[in-house]
């Protein structure tokens, strides 16, 4: 999921562009220069989206332009169902309120903060469950996404 999160928060941002070939930077146009050609039969969000996502790739140091890479090339490697399943978790994740979404993080973080041994037995350990089991602990987590920090604490 990570290297779905990181594609879509390089092209995806709030903020107001402009979307016409000749209002683009000339690092901008560069960077985009494949799309020239199409660009005004580009729809206007896929227009904002490339723009969005070049204004990011321009703010990047090169290490974070590598790892960028490096990430792309490891989604391009996925087959079409993996990456089917990957769009479906991340909407789901996008669907989550802004404090949902933190305490997913949060876990995750807590998650990829243990030793790696114990990552590796705690995902043996879900894979081996029946898939009644496997549910009630996704149910669990879920739940627990939803608490209030404090919430969770005292479980």
């Amino acid at each position: 999921m990570k290297y779905l999160v990181a594609i879509y928060l390089t092209v995806v941002s709030g903020a107001v562009v402009a979307l016409e070939w000749q209002d683009l930077s000339e690092d901008q146009q560069q960077l985009l220069r494949k799309f020239e050609p199409q660009w005004q039969g580009l729809a206007a969000e896929r227009r904002q989206r490339l723009v969005l996502g070049s204004e990011r790739w321009l703010s990047m140091d090169e290490s974070a332009r590598a790892a960028m890479r490096h990430r792309y090339g490891d989604w391009q490697k996925l087959d079409v169902s993996q990456r089917e399943r990957l769009l479906k978790q991340w909407q789901k994740f996008r669907d989550l309120t802004p404090r949902q979404q933190q305490r997913m993080r949060e876990q995750q973080r807590r998650f990829k903060s243990l030793p790696e041994s114990r990552r590796r037995a705690l995902r043996e350990r879900f894979r081996k469950m029946d898939a009644g089991k496997r549910a009630r602990a996704l149910q669990r987590m879920q739940q627990r996404a939803r608490m209030r920090p404090r919430d969770a604490r005292r479980k």
